[in-house]
C-alpha cells in the first residue's frame, strides 16, 4: 500500500515509518511545510494515498505558557482540520485514516476502556477533545477512521524512558511523589504493530486505547525499571520541583489515568510486551 505519515521525524513516526517500509509498504511523510500550503495541495499530495496516519503536533512536556498552549492545540487541531477537509474534497481520497489522540482524555478516577466517555475537565482533555473532533468530521462513508489513544510510549531511540532511566543509572533514581498515579505505557512496537493491525483490518474503526494491558503506578515502574537497571531507587522526585519546572505541563507526569484496551486484544490482536519488565527489559539492553 501506499502511506503517508503526518509527524514522521518524531519517535512514533520514525519507528512506524521503518516497520511499514520492513514490510514492504511505499510510506511519504507530510511535513510542517505541506501544512503552509492551501487544500488543493494537501490533495495533489494525498493522491494515490491507500492509508493516512496523523501523528503531528507540538511536544506537551514544555512549560505551558499562554502561547505554547495555543501551539500545543493549533498543532493538532488546525493540520487534523486541513487533512480531514482535503480528504472530503477528494474523489479518491486514502480509504483508511488514522488520527493519533492520548489517554490524557480520560479523568483520573474511573478505569477507562474505548468505551468510557469520563473525560476529564482540565487542558490536556480539552486538547484531545477537540483534536478528536476534528478528525471525525471525515467522511466515514468512504473513509474508515480510527482514533488511537497514546499512552506513553516506550523507546530505546528517545522520549520518556530515555529521560526516566537516565538518574538511574547516575544512582540516583526513584519515583516521582507518592508514586500511586497511574502510568499508562506501551512498547513501541506494539504500537508499530498495533497501528499496522488497524490498517489491516478492514474491520477495525473507531476508537482504541494505545497502551498495554497491564495497569502499573510510577511505584511499580519505578521498581521495575530499577530492577531492570540493577540500580538503587531510593530517592523521591518532589511534585513541587516538576511544578517548578513545567508548570502546568507536569501533571502529565503527576497525574495519570487508569487505562485498559479492549479493542485490539478482542480483535485478536496479540501483545508482544503485555508486561513492563518484559517491556523495559527488551528496551534497556537496546
Amino acid at each position: 500500500m501506499n502511506i503517508a505519515i503526518s509527524g514522521i521525524t518524531g519517535l512514533v513516526g520514525q519507528a512506524l515509518a521503518e516497520r511499514l517500509l520492513n514490510e514492504g509498504h511505499c510510506v511519504t511523510g507530510i511535513g510542517r511545510a505541506d501544512f503552509r500550503q492551501d487544500i488543493s495541495y494537501l490533495q495533489d499530495k494525498l493522491t494515490g494515498v491507500d492509508v493516512l496516519v496523523h501523528l503531528a503536533g507540538a511536544p506537551i512536556l514544555k512549560r505551558w505558557t499562554k502561547k505554547w498552549k495555543e501551539t500545543i492545540l493549533r498543532s493538532r487541531t488546525e493540520t487534523t482540520g486541513k487533512l480531514v477537509e482535503a480528504m472530503n474534497g477528494m474523489t479518491q481520497s486514502p480509504s483508511v485514516f488514522v488520527s493519533a489522540s492520548a489517554v490524557g482524555i480520560y479523568d483520573t478516577f474511573e478505569v477507562h476502556d474505548e468505551y468510557s466517555t469520563e473525560y476529564a475537565d482540565d487542558f490536556l482533555s480539552l486538547v484531545c477533545q477537540k483534536w478528536e473532533a476534528e478528525a471525525m468530521q471525515v467522511d466515514t462513508s468512504k473513509i474508515r477512521l480510527a482514533v488511537i489513544r497514546l499512552g506513553m510510549v516506550l523507546s530505546s531511540e528517545g522520549g520518556a524512558l530515555k529521560q526516566m532511566a537516565l538518574p538511574f543509572k547516575m544512582g540516583v533514581g526513584g519515583r516521582i511523589g507518592d508514586g500511586m498515579q497511574p502510568m499508562p505505557y506501551i512498547h513501541i512496537d506494539d504500537l508499530t504493530a498495533g497501528v499496522e493491525w488497524i490498517i489491516n483490518h478492514d474491520d477495525q474503526r473507531g476508537v482504541f486505547n494505545m497502551v498495554a494491558p497491564q495497569m502499573v503506578s510510577n511505584a511499580e515502574f519505578t521498581a521495575a525499571l530499577s530492577a531492570v537497571l540493577n540500580r538503587p531507587a531510593f530517592f523521591v522526585i518532589p511534585e513541587f520541583a516538576l511544578r517548578l519546572l513545567y508548570g502546568g505541563a507536569a501533571s502529565v507526569i503527576t497525574e495519570g489515568q487508569k487505562v485498559v484496551p479492549h479493542r485490539l486484544p478482542d480483535s485478536g490482536f496479540q501483545y508482544r510486551y503485555p508486561d513492563i519488565r518484559l517491556a523495559l527489559g527488551d528496551l534497556l539492553k537496546k
